[in-house]
């Protein structure tokens, strides 16, 4: 293989080598141990999570007018950029021990085939790529490979200097979009790796007509129904894609094609803290040999795991192969592709109670709030969370967006406007009244029957109930009353409904305003401030 468009000459270095081998690599240079049901358990270092804050984009004349420079893509300098690319190959150069290569795709379709190549200097990392991004089946696939992207991860370069260079700390991740190559340095988190590749695809498929995605999807066994699920953490995204009648086709990243739905990923990413067995099977039976397990504490001599103790990381994680889950397209053998949906599905975790637990959307609707990416941080989720919370992030993943929103925003029109697709806001918090007074959260059996109302196509529409706030149209669904589907109805105490609503659609308003969209369609479908 040959290195020099990137300036590595050091031939020390293993090309796709297979989990078991990279397993056993891992154990021989003390990397990991291994831990429940034969899985690799690993430390990341410094940093268990991503690190925002020194993420750049270089500002290049080709792409620099297509970016949505800001706190999400920060600007630096080709020259800076070449400053570290060299200090980055310079240590694979005089790396004295085997590092590894690994090849890929991401994406699961045959036409947006997005090549990926990974240069990473511990095993477990190479394993986790190799998780995570979809293997090529055939030997053939590889020969001759040209990736289209290269990340190279330097974990243990740091930038002293940092100031000169244009960054924020000594850590630094950059993206050269006109040389192709992304590079790590400081952080040995995995993570950065998965989303760096997530930030390409956001900015080179949207230009060929793809909508890029940060949700979940799955498809009936019929294979004529795709279902897409967006939203925060938090919402209940992965465990209602979760559905034992409906095979998964991903849990986290897809595009939306001119043929249909396709899987960005081979892997899932699934956060690990208070994981139990019980609640979210599909998690813990994916953990076994070639599962790697992030940040968890666990005995250092029975190596028995307390998924519940949080001192090591928040964000303790899970990664395996996709078809590690039982009902996924991948497990029966299948690409992860599905049709065009007839659904999308936005949740939200409405801790206020004002959101209804069900409603359908215009097109300037789902436009104005796939923008806004709403739920609400409830209490004791966060250290100072006392009250409830609203949180934005645009198109459910503003953290790895590399156009303006709205770009985003009008992909999804247009697929509405071509297949004829339903937009539904399902909130998955409270009904009826606050978290912070006490009463419960809409169960998740009662969830349940909702999605399965949209999938079934039984919500009854015939004469909707017009939201208060947000102008939604709410039906009536089989089993459930008004009381129930409808906040003003649901609230016992009217006044401080019309109170809670307001303050809530005020930080609607406030959030949008940051986007500077003119568009007056989408502006007027928007929440109504009282």
């Amino acid at each position: 293989m040959n290195l020099e468009y990137l300036g590595i000459s050091n031939k020390n270095f293993i090309v796709n080598a297979s989990p078991k081998a990279l397993v056993n690599k891992a154990i021989k240079d003390n990397e990991g141990v291994i831990g429940l049901n034969g899985s690799l358990m690993v430390d990341t270092g410094e940093f268990s999570g991503r690190i925002p804050n020194d993420k750049f984009i270089v500002d290049n004349p080709d792409s620099s007018d297509k970016i949505w420079w800001g706190e999400v893509n920060q600007k630096i300098s080709s020259e800076n950029f070449d400053h570290l690319l060299h200090k980055v190959v310079s240590s694979y150069n005089t790396h004295e021990n085997t590092f590894h290569i690994f090849d890929g795709s991401a994406g699961d379709s045959s036409r947006y085939n997005f090549r990926v190549r990974f240069l990473t200097k511990k095993a477990w990392q190479s394993l986790f790529v190799n998780n995570m991004f979809l293997r090529y089946r055939l030997e053939n696939e590889l020969q001759n490979f040209e990736p289209d992207f290269t990340i190279i991860n330097a974990f243990d370069v740091k930038e002293k200097d940092w100031k000169k260079y244009g960054l924020n700390s000594e850590n630094f991740i950059v993206f050269n979009i006109e040389k192709k190559i992304g590079i790590i340095g400081g952080t040995e988190y995995a993570g950065e790796m998965k989303k760096g590749i997530f930030s390409m695809l956001h900015y080179y498929l949207p230009q060929q007509g793809v909508f890029s995605m940060h949700c979940s999807a799955n498809v009936s066994e019929k294979f004529d129904n795709t279902v897409i699920f967006f939203g925060l953490s938090g919402t209940g995204k992965t465990t209602l894609s979760t559905n034992m009648n409906r095979p998964l086709i991903g849990d986290d990243e897809h595009g939306w094609s001119n043929t249909g739905v396709y899987n960005f990923e081979g892997g899932c990413y699934a956060k690990a803290i208070n994981l139990d067995k019980d609640k979210e099977p599909e998690i813990y039976n994916a953990i076994r040999f070639g599962t790697l397990l992030e940040n968890v504490v666990y005995d250092p001599i029975t190596y028995k795991v307390d998924f519940d103790d949080n001192s090591k990381s928040e964000n303790s994680r899970v990664c395996y192969p996709i078809h590690y889950v039982d009902n996924s397209l991948a497990s029966r053998g299948k690409r992860s592709f599905g049709p065009h949906p007839k659904s999308i599905i936005f949740l939200t975790c409405d801790a206020y109670g004002i959101m209804p637990p069900v409603s359908r959307l215009t097109k300037k609707q789902a436009m104005y709030h796939f923008i806004s990416g709403y739920t609400a941080k409830m209490a004791g989720t966060e250290t100072g969370v006392k009250e409830p919370k609203a949180a934005f992030s645009p198109c459910y993943g503003g953290p790895f967006l590399t156009l303006h929103p709205l770009k985003y925003a009008e992909l999804l029109e247009k697929k509405m406007d071509e297949h004829n697709c339903n937009v539904y806001m399902v909130n998955t918090g409270w009904s009826g009244s606050s978290a912070s007074i006490g009463s419960s959260r809409i169960s998740l059996k009662d969830t349940r029957k909702i999605i399965d109302s949209i999938i079934n196509e039984s919500l009854d529409f015939s004469s909707p109930i017009k939201d208060d706030f947000f102008g939604f149209e709410i039906p009536k669904i089989e089993g459930f009353n008004e009381e129930f589907l409808v906040p003003l109805k649901a609230w016992k105490n009217v006044d401080e409904y019309h109170q809670v609503g307001s303050m809530l659609t005020k930080s609607f308003v406030k959030n949008f305003e940051k986007y500077n969209i003119t568009d007056q369609e989408i502006l007027n479908s928007g929440p109504s401030v009282k």
